[in-house]
């Protein structure tokens, strides 16, 4: 059945670009203690903090059972606080300590540094992001 081979799969390519791309970022990011996960909260943080972990879920298309225990990983390594909502206790805020503030300076070399090992030329890579934005916003209607 050819419907069932794996080559012939529309969703299997991004999946192995996806492994691909987190296993290229993970040396980068191991010299500072974090993982990839914890690199896309943190990056979503530095663009507005503090923000409910709702709001984080929702950026990052993760849901609360995942986001949870990264959360309280970076909290145990001094990179976010989670703080209660005093009007509604069931509402979780995070936001970055100082030693976070501190680590988006030494980070800013990474998209770059992980660019130049794709070796690919910046517009095909700006279009090829384009490309999967399309996709993602198609899929999140087909999901609704």
């Amino acid at each position: 059945m050819e419907q069932l081979k794996l080559s012939n799969q529309f969703c299997f390519p991004f999946y192995v670009a996806s492994r691909m791309i987190t296993k290229l970022y993970q040396p980068l990011l191991d010299q500072y203690g974090i993982t990839y996960p914890q690199y896309l909260v943190l990056m979503v943080l530095w663009e507005s903090s503090p923000l409910p972990v709702k709001e984080i879920g929702q950026k990052l298309y993760l849901n609360s059972n995942t986001l949870t225990p990264l959360l309280k990983r970076m909290e145990n390594q001094d990179l976010i606080i989670r703080k209660r909502d005093t009007n509604d206790e069931r509402k979780v805020f995070i936001t970055l300590t100082e030693k976070a503030n501190e680590l988006q300076r030494e980070i800013a070399c990474v998209p770059t540094t992980l660019f130049e090992k794709l070796d690919l030329p910046k517009e095909k890579l700006i279009q090829i992001k384009s490309d999967i934005q399309e996709l993602i916003s198609n899929l999140e209607k087909v999901d609704d």
